[in-house]
């Protein structure tokens, strides 16, 4: 097996690493088709608890 000739410094690896991890990325918002409130994609709606057109969850009460 290959080994490495030297050892990576940890500024060449933070900088590789950076590709795969790099920044922070807001969550993707749609509308739901229930109710019209903003939810995040693939998860049921929090205000109606609607998900693909069936109520899957209780809605949580307003505060």
């Amino acid at each position: 097996m290959a080994n490495p000739r030297r050892k990576n410094s940890k500024s060449r690896t933070n900088k590789r690493r950076a590709v795969y991890y790099g920044g922070l990325r807001k969550p993707e918002v749609m509308e739901c088709q229930n109710c019209g409130n903003p939810k995040m994609l693939h998860r049921a709606c929090p205000s109606c608890g609607y998900y693909r057109g069936r109520q899957v969850i209780e809605p949580k009460e307003a505060l």
